[in-house]
């Protein structure tokens, strides 16, 4: 458990990788890294779908964040 603060430690049965440990630290990263390109990926959607786009300052107002 130890070795997982410094890096990965993968967990192998008969030679095949069964599971990886990390630190919590690279686990919290890793998953707000995911978060962070799965809401760039929506925007690039969103941008990219047919019809009027809505100007940012008037979505902050709708949603009240003015």
């Amino acid at each position: 458990m130890q070795q997982a603060q410094s890096a990965p430690v993968v967990i192998e049965n008969h030679g095949r990788r069964e599971a990886v440990l990390v630190s919590s630290e690279s686990f919290d990263r890793f998953i707000e890294t995911t978060e962070e390109l799965d809401d760039i990926l929506a925007f690039d959607e969103a941008l990219s779908e047919e019809g009027e786009n809505a100007r940012w300052d008037e979505v902050k107002s709708e949603l009240g964040c003015v």
